[in-house]
């Protein structure tokens, strides 16, 4: 297991290092100038070149790449000056040549290029937002998806597998941005009054005395739709798995024993159901926990979904790079965890 598990860790270190490569190249190449939105069109071009010395944009790609990489890792090699020592917040281990020094550090995201903030904080004010929208979401989805899909099993070719499998397809077809507005438009607008729910809103707002507080009914809407298509993808797959799991001999001989058919259905069909929900559960949390941008917009929800859309807009590259980076280290966390999660659910399964 532990060898399993660091083979995981070290694969996941190469695919972060090809997305930043990835990313980088697609965005060092594209035909902006980082340097001229930073101050404006009407910048003079002494000032712009200043700039983009400043942020090193004037070195090749492949040396950018480089240099982004060792501000990431943990274990790197820097100028040992007071600038370095204050903007890395490093501990030096011992000298490499005559000025350098390698260094123990937490990883450095850099600094906005529009606003001058760290990219830390500004992921930082953003993930909890989104974080709890995504969690909220999928045990929604998760509930209602294995009821469904249990019943749904349990009731198979009557009107409540019918209406089940109806309405499970139609949630799937229904893109996320489209049920935002629907639900937006009934729930926020027609029957706001009744609701009491914002069309749109954060979960976190100034009041009129200029204080933050939270909103939790600003969370509803956007948990809605985020949850539709999950719970339609956990619906289907629950009653498939279980159909196919009830018709196994052990569910049959626990029967013909007569343990009671909540115990036959709980530790015996379902348990052993979960194997092919938990990945897709997973990646569904994944891709709800790294940002819905179309929801967060139609809602005007301020979580890591707005972060990287006006990041994109004003091609703040280390912002964009922070949240592509946050991705990926969210998908590679949630597939290992998720595989050490089958492991505990069928205990047949053995990692070499």
């Amino acid at each position: 297991m532990v060898k399993y598990i660091l083979r995981r860790v070290v694969y996941g270190l190469l695919v972060l290092v090809l997305v930043v490569a990835t990313i980088t190249g697609i965005i060092f190449l594209s035909p902006v100038d980082p340097a001229q939105l930073t101050f404006g069109q009407r910048a003079d071009v002494g000032t712009v070149k200043a700039k983009t010395a400043e942020l090193g944009l004037d070195k090749p790609l492949a040396v950018q790449l480089l240099l982004y990489l060792n501000d990431l890792s943990p274990i790197s090699v820097h100028p040992q000056t007071v600038a370095n020592q204050l903007k890395y917040q490093f501990f030096p281990l011992f000298s490499v040549g005559n000025s350098q020094v390698l260094v123990v550090k937490s990883p450095y995201l850099r600094e906005s290029y529009q606003t001058g903030r760290p990219v830390r904080e500004i992921l930082a004010d953003a993930i909890p937002a989104t974080s709890l929208l995504a969690g909220i979401s999928m045990l929604f989805a998760v509930v209602l998806g294995l009821f469904f899909g249990v019943v749904a099993a349990l009731k198979q070719h009557t009107w409540w597998d019918h209406v089940i499998s109806v309405v499970s397809v139609l949630g799937y077809s229904l893109p996320s941005y489209v049920a935002a507005m629907l639900l937006a438009l009934i729930f926020g607008f027609a029957l706001g009054g009744w609701t009491h729910l914002n069309i749109q809103g954060s979960l976190f707002m100034l009041d009129d005395f200029g204080d933050w507080q939270v909103q939790w009914r600003n969370i509803i809407l956007p948990a809605l739709a985020l949850g539709l298509r999950p719970v339609a993808l956990i619906t289907q797959l629950t009653r498939s798995t279980m159909l196919d799991v009830m018709k196994q001999d052990y569910v049959r001989t626990a029967t013909a024993k007569g343990l009671p058919k909540t115990t036959v259905l709980v530790r015996h069909a379902l348990r052993n159901a979960l194997n092919p929900l938990v990945s897709a559960i997973s990646g569904w949390f994944a891709a709800l926990l790294t940002g819905a941008f179309f929801v967060e917009n139609v809602f005007n929800f301020k979580g890591l979904g707005d972060v990287t859309v006006n990041a994109l807009l004003n091609f703040d590259i280390p912002v964009v790079l922070g949240c592509v980076l946050f991705t990926a280290v969210v998908f590679v966390v949630v597939n290992l965890l998720s595989d050490l999660l089958y492991a505990w659910i069928d205990p047949r399964i053995k990692y070499g």
